[in-house]
Order: structure tokens, then sequence, then C-alpha cells
């Protein structure tokens, strides 16, 4: 029972309460006295009286209290689903409207971590499944040591590092220790050496797939850094190319917008599934397509260039593209100077 949980004030209930006391108090020596009973019996009765209807007004006023004590020692054992009652409109409901969201936060940062250790370690398994399995095989000389044998167990070994590394950058970013200098650089000549790198990249597939660029006007300008805005456009452009088909084109457009540039690259893969595109961010995603693939990516691009984005106060998006195939718009400060 809560019945003042309707006032928006802790002052104004504690006041309600205080008065409360003193009405019953005065209400009930009046009428003792009109009855003719002594003045300590009225004294015990209204004080009685007034502790009784104290405790059940204050108790309502500290159960959010007691249920987020019961929730916080909750959560200390791993249980990031309770919650409390937050109807009060007070300080106290202000208290533990906080404590949900906050709730809710933790069992979503819960998740993720859960995610990523079985994400990674069931990237680090399948590499090191493949070679183990290559190598017994040529201890058992059911395979030679030939060059091809050695090439599949490079490429096991390279999707490792590749995958160390990107877990590597992705935890100096989100702990800030990556340093960053923003400067003013011209956008199109660091494209067109993003695109030279990405049709020279030794990613399975990248050499089946074209590459087109356009920039509009040819002077455009980003305020950033110029080391991490290649990295996000390099891994931006390696995912797109990833998920074309053999003989298809990624399109780079880079434009002005309000005070920004737009980075706009577009595959012609089979896109993203329906209600998705807010996931491809997150570390590790991959669509039922991507998981049925062997395409070399660790699912970390994004989640990167994500970060990185983020950095520079900008926005980074995955749109579903007509009739198929995906659009990556990266959003960055403009540059006047």
């Amino acid at each position: 029972m809560r019945p003042l949980d309707r006032f928006g004030s802790l002052k104004v209930k504690l006041g309600i309460v205080i008065v409360a006391a003193v009405g019953v108090t005065v209400l009930v020596v009046i009428v003792g006295t009109w009855m003719g009973l002594p003045l300590i019996v009225c004294g015990l009765i209204a004080g009685l009286l007034s502790l009784g209807m104290i405790q059940l007004l204050a108790r309502g006023m500290t159960s959010p209290l007691r249920d987020m004590a019961a929730a916080t020692r909750a959560m200390a054992r791993g249980e990031y689903d309770r919650r409390v009652t937050d109807t009060s409109r007070d300080e106290v409901g202000e208290l533990a409207r906080a404590f949900n969201r906050m709730a809710a936060e933790l069992a979503e940062v819960d998740r993720m971590r859960k995610d990523l250790i079985a994400n990674v370690s069931h990237e680090l398994k399948t590499p090191l499944t493949a070679l183990q399995a290559t190598l017994e095989n040529i201890i058992d000389e059911v395979v030679p040591a030939d060059q091809r044998t050695l090439e599949t167990m490079l490429s096991q070994t390279q999707r490792l590092a590749r995958l160390v590394d990107q877990l590597l950058n992705l935890s100096r970013l989100e702990s800030g220790a990556v340093p960053f200098e923003r400067q003013h650089f011209a956008v199109k000549p660091m494209l067109e050496q993003t695109m030279r790198e990405s049709q020279l990249s030794p990613d399975k597939g990248h050499q089946r797939v074209d590459v087109t660029l356009v920039v509009e006007p040819d002077d455009l300008l980003i305020s950033g850094d110029p080391e991490r805005v290649h990295q996000v456009v390099t891994n931006v452009v390696h995912n797109a190319m990833r998920h074309s088909p053999e003989g298809g084109v990624v399109e780079v457009i880079a434009r002005a917008g309000d005070g920004q540039v737009l980075i706009e690259v577009s595959d012609e893969g089979p896109g993203i599934p329906p209600g998705e595109a807010g996931r491809v961010f997150e570390r590790f995603y991959r669509s039922d397509h991507a998981r049925t693939s062997s395409d070399g990516g660790t699912g970390l691009g994004l989640a990167i260039a994500k970060w990185i984005v983020d950095m520079h106060g900008g926005d980074i998006r995955a749109e579903q593209r007509e009739p198929h195939g995906c659009r990556m718009v990266v959003a960055l400060p403009r540059s006047e100077a």
C-alpha cells in the first residue's frame, strides 16, 4: 500500500506524515477528554495510533529503497532481471527509474560480455581446429606438405592474426589509448589510396570485385584524424567487397552534407536482414548468410569503424539498398578551411 505515490516531492510527503500524526494526536486527545479519559491514557492512545499511521505511510515511501537493496544483492549474484516499482513521482521514484535503467543497461552489458566470450572462443577455435587437422594429416602422411597445404595453413594463421590485431585495436579504442590528432585533410586523396589498397588486399574475393569512386566536389575537406578515418573507410570498403558477388561493383561516393562529409559505400551483396540494420555494428555480429560463408571476416571491422566515427562526433548507419545490397553511410565533420 503506497497512498502517497501521487505526490511529487519527498518533502511534501514528509510534511503530510507530520501533519497527519499531529492531527491524529489532537483528535484523540479531544475525543478522550470529551469521554472523560485521563490525559495520560489519551496520550498513550494517540501515540500508538500516530506510530501505526506513520509506519503505514513511511513503509510505502521507503519500499523502493528496500527493493533496490534487494535487487542490488541479486545483481551481485549475476541476476540482472530484477526491477523495482517506480510509480512514485518524488525523488525516490526518480531514483527507482534510474535504477531500472541502470539494471537494463547492466543486463545488456552482461549479454554482450557472454556473447563476446562465446564469439571469441568460436572465432579462435575455427582456424586452430583447421590448423590442427592439417598438421595431423601431414604427420600421418594423409596429405603431403605441398604448397597448396601450406597455403591453407598460412591462410588460417593470417585469419588468427587479423582477429587478434582487431581485438587489440578495439580494446585500445574502448580504453581511450588510441591517439587522436584532429587535422584538416582532403577526402579524395585518402579515398583513392584506400581504393588502391583494397584492390591489392590478399583477402579472399577482393580481386573479383570492382570499386568505383566519385567525390563531389573534388576539394572536400574533413576535420578529423587522417589515420583513423582511413581505417574507417578501409573497414567499410573491405566489408562491402567481402559481401559482393564475383564481378560485382562496390560504389564509393563522397559528397558534402550539412556541415558534414557523407561517404557512402554501396555493394551488390545479399543485403541486411529486416530489423538487423542496427546490429551490424555489434562485435562479432554476422548475418545468417555471413555465418555460412568463409569470407575471412572477423566480425570486428564495423564495430571498430563505429567507435572511431563516434570519437569524431560523427554518425555511421547501414541501409538496405534496392533491389538488393547494402549501403553504409559515414558522416564526419566537414572542414571549411
